[in-house]
């Protein structure tokens, strides 16, 4: 009888998955190679085979989240009104997030931190949101620097989207802390002239 595939997309496909999910759960220390392959249904071999051991399968699943990210967000059409695109990029996020939370829980802070910087590459996902925010600056509806904005807008993101994956916003009180929260936000970066107009009317009961 031959030996199984150690080195098969299947396998690949299985290791990533359980990895996700154990690095998103458990503190990172306890997460073995052992225990990966284990709840793979596969070998030790394969983990060290195919991604070279625990910190490679890290990358692979950091990677996957950060191109999944990336994708969303440049799926977001763009428009002539920049901060309704930031709006637009705000809700994708969110959207991301809550349908991927394991993969949100190892980006952001699970198995790696995230660290903001002021570098931003050609497949970071904050592209999208830095490049929104240019704009608003340019045309001086938002002032002050791009990368403070960003940062600003993202740990209210962030926070949002942390409580309510952890269940403590559901429901109409989610949507309301969105809503206001991403508008108290931008008005605090908002130049006197746009400042009036930055407040979005609540929607109808």
């Amino acid at each position: 009888m031959g030996r199984p595939r150690t080195n098969d997309a299947a396998v690949r496909e299985r290791l990533v998955a359980c990895a996700t999910e154990m690095f998103a759960t458990r503190p990172q220390e306890s997460v073995t190679v052992r225990a990966l392959a284990t709840a793979a249904g596969t070998s030790t071999a394969a983990v060290y085979t195919l991604f070279q051991g625990k910190d490679g399968v890290i990358r692979e699943v950091r990677d996957q989240a950060v191109a999944g990210l990336f994708q969303d967000l440049t799926a977001v059409p763009g428009s002539e009104a920049a901060l309704e695109d930031l709006y637009a990029l705000a809700v994708a996020y969110r959207h991301w997030g809550r349908e991927h939370r394991h993969l949100y829980a190892v980006l952001f802070g699970g198995a790696q931190s995230f660290v903001p910087s002021t570098w931003v590459g050609d497949r970071d996902p904050v592209r999208p949101l830095v490049a929104a925010i240019d704009r608003a600056v340019a045309d001086r509806i938002l002032a002050g620097d791009t990368t403070l904005i960003a940062v600003s807008l993202w740990v209210a993101l962030h926070g949002l989207v942390t409580l309510e994956l952890a269940g403590g916003l559901d429901g109409t009180a989610a949507e309301t802390a969105f809503r206001s929260t991403i508008d108290a936000v931008l008005r605090g970066w908002a130049t006197p002239a746009a400042f009036p107009g930055l407040r979005r009317p609540e929607p109808a009961p």
